[in-house]
């Protein structure tokens, strides 16, 4: 297995004093790793994604402090040789510690904690519960071990901000054996993305008093948090990333008994089942083009049924769920968008408040069409009864302050 480089690059001395006090943030997907090197005021940060990994495409998209472009290809490259190639990328950085992001925590952490070997076996054991993502984790925490063993290293759980939930919204109506021994419940993903805009939007609001906010994660994976004096109320995933949302693949809440209808009726197994529900419903599904939903938009306004029917039942799906967690709030300030649709979608924005018409909602059109590509804004109307805003996700920024706070290092 070799690497080789399709773009040159170097390495500047003056890059490395502004960065300071880096901390490292891993994201190990099931076949990709998503790194950023963040300095300690946040401002200033490397990163890079490691993709395809396992198959002979897999590469390291880099992009410098200066902006620059590195590619690395790394044929049939596994997690642990990225690794070792990102760690290699940016050992002259000297970072302090690093941060992973990991989907599940069971219902054990409600805080990011400092990696030891119970936390690690904790890690591992959990993959009952994200089977493709928690392995990939630990295998991303023993790679650093490995290079280096003295830096520290925490673990910030995606499930961790919502073990605020209370029972009323985290329970299943099933058996009290299931909750108490196999920790069957609802658990809640996106924790980062949720609390990171929940709090930007409290820190820019005029608002007085507690602000209670409905934040919409809206991309490839979608969920939506009613937030109440920064602590998640309830929300729309469960068990698993599949529960709520119309999502690009995943189909969101369907029928408890789909799943054996269609095994009697077509004799599809339940992994089957499992395979159609996560990767090929959704917006793919039923617009039968894709699971981008900029190609979806498109081929809608070219007149395409079945595309204009999957971004009309995402957006009331959406705005349905929205309504629903409204009632989980004490006080409701307004909506947060965020995501990749969130962030760049004006018309979905738009159609997902237009489902949500007895709530007093009043967009300002020019405000609206103004916040994409980045940017950060309100887009209310001065006499809407709700605050309105879109706000760019920092996960990873948010997962370097969490590291930082689990290490008193702030």
């Amino acid at each position: 297995m070799s690497a080789s480089l399709t773009n040159t690059f170097d390495d500047k001395n003056s890059e490395t004093s502004t960065l300071t006090n880096p901390t490292l943030v891993l994201n190990c997907g099931s076949s990709s790793i998503k790194y950023a090197l963040i300095s300690d005021d946040n401002a200033t940060r490397i990163t890079g994604l490691a993709e395809n990994l396992g198959l002979d495409t897999a590469r390291i998209k880099h992009t410098t402090l200066n902006g620059e472009k590195l590619e690395i290809s790394i044929p049939g490259g596994n997690h642990k040789f990225a690794l070792q190639k990102i760690l290699e990328l940016l050992e002259q950085y000297h970072f302090i510690a690093v941060g992973h992001r990991v989907v599940h925590g069971g219902r054990e952490y409600s805080e990011a904690v400092r990696v030891d070997d119970h936390v690690l076996d904790e890690v591992k054991r959990l993959k009952v519960l994200a089977p493709l993502h928690n392995p990939a984790h630990a295998l991303g925490i023993e790679a650093v071990q490995a290079i280096y063993p003295d830096i520290p290293q925490v673990v910030v759980f995606d499930t961790a901000f919502h073990q605020t939930m209370p029972p009323v919204a985290f329970r299943y109506p099933l058996p009290k054996n299931l909750y108490e021994e196999h920790k069957i419940r609802r658990y809640g993903f996106h924790g980062t993305s949720h609390a990171y805009v929940s709090e930007r939007a409290s820190d820019i609001t005029d608002a007085s008093g507690t602000h209670g906010w409905l934040t919409a994660h809206l991309g490839n994976g979608c969920s939506a948090t009613a937030v109440y004096d920064g602590k998640s109320l309830d929300t729309s995933m469960g068990l698993t990333p599949l529960e709520g949302l119309m999502m690009g693949t995943r189909s969101g809440d369907v029928d408890p008994s789909l799943h054996i209808h269609l095994k009697r009726q077509l004799g599809m197994s339940l992994e089957d089942i499992d395979t159609m529900l996560n990767k090929e419903s959704g917006l793919l599904g039923i617009s039968g083009l894709s699971n981008d939903l900029r190609t979806v938009e498109q081929a809608a306004k070219e007149g395409h049924k079945d595309a204009q029917l999957a971004i009309e039942m995402f957006c009331y799906r959406v705005g349905k769920y929205l309504a629903s967690l409204s009632c989980a709030l004490p006080e409701f300030t307004g909506i947060v968008f965020t995501g990749g649709i969130g962030e760049n979608s004006v018309s979905t924005r738009t159609r997902i408040l237009e489902v949500m018409r007895h709530f007093g909602i009043k967009v300002d059109a020019d405000k609206n069409a103004n916040l994409v590509g980045g940017n950060e804004g309100s887009f209310h109307s001065s006499d809407s009864s709700l605050e309105l805003w879109v706000i760019p996700t920092d996960e990873e920024g948010r997962i370097a302050q969490e590291t930082r706070e689990a290490l008193h290092l702030v």
